[in-house]
């Protein structure tokens, strides 16, 4: 299927910034900007809003995250283990949002090139799995405490006098931009761990996945996803942290203390003040370290919170749990069915193979489960526990220019971008050696103001979906995979600005049919308002919004593919989903009602009248030229 490239969405030399936000470029590092010398590049590439990881305009210290990402995706997708059809994903700041341009290898010389060294290194990956793994897990606990390690200490009158009497050599004030440096530094090394095996992960399940379509050509991508359904993971830890917790508090008498509201330490001091109260909070804090350590989000900006910084999330999620138990509902996650389900697929389609392809079918599946569980499980090591400990020692950070006397408050540091961090500490440490004023103080401290009302305005609107000229085929397995950016999708996202139309397509992400009215989210911050019964609709969600499954009769979000975490999370626990539909948020309205359809990848608007404000993420910057 081809696309027609008389269609496109605008360049971004044709596309302005929002009211208040001219001058946003100036902010991040020149080279995540669109520029006249890159522009010839940038209008021919198909560029999409990475709202997966970055939903709002980011701040310029949280550029940072674009920069390490796409650095890793490339070095491993490019130069180490060389995908046949796929380079890197070429990365621009746009408006405060990060867009992303799959790069493809369209030689065929090239691509068999490519494919040779791929196949040696690849093989020896997926021959050594459990053991690398198993080293790659050493190897992320080893960067994380690397990273707690960090201090920033405070600058005093005088170097302590062991610097003179232990004969150092150096002032103890060097630690502060060496230990900025080990910060950056790690947080590049854990981006790079993160791709060594999830580009091979990917490309185990697209390689059993392209064998499925090619050996039975009706099989849909929710049958052949289903077939490594049912798969522990680490990522589902938490949430399982949860329902035990929820179970224990039904095993003690204390759901109704639970339920009763308030702040969480009021719940909890009235938790332990009841009968055997002291044992559930026992366990309730045996629990959080590590698996609290768990962002709201994904964990890309810095002011993202995990749930050990705010306990009302893991609180409110325990009491749904537990209520759903006093009322006799059983709230575990049905593994044994899924995969009753999946061994009957998987036999049932092996039957249908001559006894070689069979061999191979079975190879390729146990390929694909073998792979599968990183994909999911990465998250839980990067995204979340990494990332808790980056952002708390760049806040750290925070305090020690705050403490110095260069910045007036925290939160001004994230209006500095990492380079410009480097050039503040070194004025910092140079001028209290010297004994004067930092130089740059006030001129920082008028630069951080003029970036103020720059990145409220930035993050008033929402990202367009889009920029540039699709492909006539997207290939890159990250596009696909995780975003669900197929060729199919696009040329949906292409139609969209027509609002008369009867529904919205996406990909099929958990089976099942479901009608009931919709409730728009935007963030875990809205989840309270979620009612059972209700189908949730959101950009993304989170491995951390398990427990809202329990709660929501579907899910609908505007990004992901067939691995994303919505539709992994939701084919689980058995909820239907549609991902990757483009705009839901923009096109839906909470309280109308829609029927979606798991195995089709539809969305069907039941209300005869279109819903309210429908089209506002579809503004000039994204109209069709």
């Amino acid at each position: 299927m081809s696309l027609d490239n008389t269609r496109r969405f605008p360049f971004f030399s044709e596309a302005s910034a929002p009211a208040g936000g001219d001058g946003w470029q100036s902010m991040y590092p020149y080279y995540l900007v669109p520029s006249e010398e890159t522009q010839a590049h940038e209008d021919g590439q198909f560029w999409f809003a990475d709202t997966m990881h970055w939903s709002r305009g980011a701040h310029p210290f949280d550029s940072i995250g674009a920069e390490a990402v796409y650095l890793g995706v490339g070095t491993f997708s490019t130069r180490i283990f060389a995908l046949p059809v796929s380079l890197g994903l070429d990365v621009r700041m746009f408006n405060g949002y990060v867009y992303i341009s799959p790069l493809a290898v369209t030689d065929s010389a090239q691509i068999q090139a490519r494919a040779a060294v791929f196949q040696e290194r690849a093989g020896y990956y997926y021959t050594n799995w459990d053991e690398l793994y198993g080293k790659w897990k050493a190897k992320m606990d080893q960067a994380i405490q690397s990273l707690e390690t960090i201090s920033f200490p405070a600058l005093t009158e005088y170097d302590p006098k062991e610097v003179v009497f232990e004969a150092k050599g150096r002032s103890e004030a060097m630690a502060v931009i060496e230990n900025y440096h080990r910060l950056i530094d790690e947080f590049f090394a854990i981006w790079q761990y993160h791709f060594e095996f999830l580009n091979l992960g990917y490309g185990g399940y697209i390689t059993f996945f392209q064998f499925c379509k090619q050996a039975f050509p009706l099989i849909t991508e929710q049958q052949i996803s289903r077939m490594v359904a049912g798969v522990d993971v680490l990522a589902f830890r938490p949430d399982d942290e949860l329902r035990a917790l929820a179970a224990k508090a039904n095993q003690l008498g204390l759901v109704d203390a639970l339920d009763a509201g308030g702040s969480p330490q009021e719940i909890l001091d009235r938790i332990a003040a009841a009968p055997h109260g002291d044992e559930w909070i026992a366990a309730f804090e045996a629990a959080k370290d590590p698996w609290f350590n768990y962002f709201t989000e994904y964990g890309f900006t810095h002011d993202q919170v995990t749930w050990a910084q705010d306990l009302s999330v893991p609180l409110k999620n325990i009491s749904r749990y537990a209520t759903k138990i006093a009322a006799g509902e059983d709230i575990s996650r049905p593994i044994e069915r899924l995969r009753e389900e999946r061994d009957e697929i998987v036999d049932e389609y092996r039957a249908l193979l001559a006894p070689a392809e069979a061999a191979q079918f079975d190879e390729l599946l146990g390929l694909a489960r073998k792979v599968f569980p990183y994909i999911e499980e990465h998250n839980i090591y990067v995204e979340h526990w990494s990332h808790n400990v980056f952002w708390q020692k760049a806040d750290d950070l925070a305090q020690f220019l705050v403490s110095a006397g260069f910045l007036a408050e925290k939160e001004d540091f994230y209006y500095l971008n990492r380079f410009e961090v480097d050039q503040v500490l070194f004025d910092v440490v140079d001028s209290w050696a010297i004994g004067v004023e930092a130089r740059g103080k006030k001129r920082w401290a008028s630069e951080i103001e003029r970036r103020k009302p720059i990145v409220a305005a930035l993050q008033s609107v929402p990202a367009a979906p889009a920029y540039g000229i699709p492909p006539e085929q997207v290939t890159d397995p990250f596009a696909v995979m995780n975003y669900g950016v197929t060729t199919e999708r696009v040329n949906d996202w292409l139609g969209a600005s027509d609002e008369s139309a009867a529904g919205l397509n996406g990909i099929p992400g958990s089976l099942g049919v479901v009608e009931g009215p919709v409730r728009v989210l935007r963030s875990e911050n809205d989840l309270p308002q979620l009612q059972p019964g209700e189908i949730l609709v959101a950009p993304i969600t989170a491995p951390s919004w398990a427990a809202a499954f329990s709660v929501a009769a579907g899910v609908i979000t505007d990004i992901g593919g067939m691995m994303c975490h919505a539709a992994i999370v939701c084919r689980e626990y058995g909820l239907p989903a549609v991902v990757g539909t483009g705009f839901a948020t923009a096109r839906l309205t909470t309280g109308q009602r829609v029927r979606i359809d798991g195995r089709k990848g539809t969305v069907e608007l039941l209300d005869a009248a279109p819903a309210a404000g429908a089209g506002e993420a579809a503004q000039s910057d994204t109209a069709l030229v």
